[in-house]
């Protein structure tokens, strides 16, 4: 699939629905500080091992931040992800997004968490919780590809390539599933293949 873009523009935000852009002053060891910021949602990101294929499951989409800074990059290559919005567990809500973006059904007790870490710690210092779950075709209840208004497309990235994949700086891709990578190499890997 190809992203065809157009009339790309950016203007001034009024009444955000995920994002707050503020000015916050401080004052820091007697001196008087401002800083430019955006309250936004802590978010949970999900590394998806695919046992059958080998390989990772990642979703591919077009982000207007990334494409604003670099008109080269039409999709990003990222972890299942989503925002902590609903009133549930950060593994429920990781157990949705697999749904949702990549149409699993992955029992909660399989969701395996890994850590945490603050994301954009410049602008917005969100925090991102980090989980992991095995996959197998007898997981698959629908297609994938997000809600709503979503286009979100699934990319399986056999294990042999992903360390390739990680320094290939054409690719537009987040800290977080380039980490999730090097975590799966270290800890999970002899476990799942011996």
């Amino acid at each position: 699939m190809r992203f065809k873009i157009e009339n790309f523009q950016t203007q001034p935000l009024e009444n955000p629905k995920y994002t707050v852009p503020l000015r916050v002053t401080y004052k820091q060891n007697g001196i008087d500080k401002n800083w430019e910021a955006i309250k936004s949602h802590n978010s949970v990101a999900i590394l998806l091992y695919h046992k059958e294929f080998n390989s990772f499951l990642l979703v591919k989409q077009f982000r207007p931040p990334v494409f604003m800074n670099d008109k080269t990059k039409f999709v990003t290559w990222e972890l299942c992800a989503g925002i902590v919005d609903k009133d549930k567990t950060l593994e429920e809500i990781a157990q949705d997004e697999i749904l949702e973006e990549c149409g699993f059904y992955v029992p909660l007790i399989k969701i395996e968490r890994i850590t945490s870490f603050f994301t954009s710690v410049g602008v917005t210092g969100s925090k991102q919780y980090l989980f992991f779950a095995e996959i197998d075709n007898s997981m698959k209840v629908n297609s994938g590809g997000g809600i709503n208004d979503e286009l979100i497309i699934l990319e399986y990235l056999p294990l042999k390539n992903s360390l390739e994949f990680i320094f290939n700086e054409n690719l537009a891709k987040t800290s977080g599933l380039m980490f999730s990578f090097l975590w799966f190499f270290k800890f999970k890997k002899q476990d799942l293949l011996s």
